[in-house]
């Protein structure tokens, strides 16, 4: 069981890494104006119609939804934003196509759902699915769920600081080598 409940929170993590990565890329993704690449970059197989559901059930256990639920919009938002750069004078128009955009995609988020619950089915047996949801529906994997998003915030916060802290050392060790060579920076 700790195994199983290690594996669930680095992968957890990795997922909400990635889908905010994924997500805040986006207007940079944009504005170079490249292809939309393929919605998986690994072909994946079809789980079963229980190991589907098993996976949207923890998925929705671990209120997954909200980490995307506000995808198109934001979307809708950035690509407005990225089109007013080139194109100020249209800025009442890029307003009101961006509501009827909006409206016209709404609930595609939904998508990345469904491509998460085939994902899962993809890494994850049905029977392994279905221990998982017996896992999170446990007081364990129920104080799990509770948790994770704080020590995932903490982590995360913590990482940060580390990062700020040891590029201060970083960037001594490049000052002392450089002086080594007779150069101030």
């Amino acid at each position: 069981m700790k195994l199983v409940s290690k594996i669930l929170s680095g992968a957890s993590l990795a997922l909400s890494l990635t889908l905010g990565l994924a997500v805040s890329s986006v207007p940079a993704v944009a504005q170079q104006k490249q292809p939309a690449p393929a919605a998986s970059a690994v072909p994946l197989k079809q789980g079963s119609a229980a190991a589907l559901a098993a996976a949207k059930e923890i998925l929705a256990l671990k209120n997954a939804s909200a980490m995307y639920a506000s995808a198109v919009p934001n979307l809708v938002e950035q690509t407005k934003n990225v089109l007013l750069q080139n194109n100020l004078n249209y800025q009442k128009d890029l307003n009101e196509v961006a509501v009827i955009v909006a409206q016209k995609l709404a609930g595609r988020e939904k998508e990345i759902g469904d491509g998460m619950a085939n994902i899962y089915t993809n890494e994850f047996s049905e029977q392994e699915l279905k221990d998982l949801v017996t896992f999170y529906k446990s007081p364990l994997g129920q104080k799990l769920l509770a948790a994770e998003p704080r020590a995932i915030q903490f982590s995360m916060s913590y990482m940060n600081g580390w990062a700020q802290n040891f590029s201060e050392v970083v960037n001594g060790e490049f000052r002392t080598e450089m002086r080594k060579r007779g150069k101030q920076i």
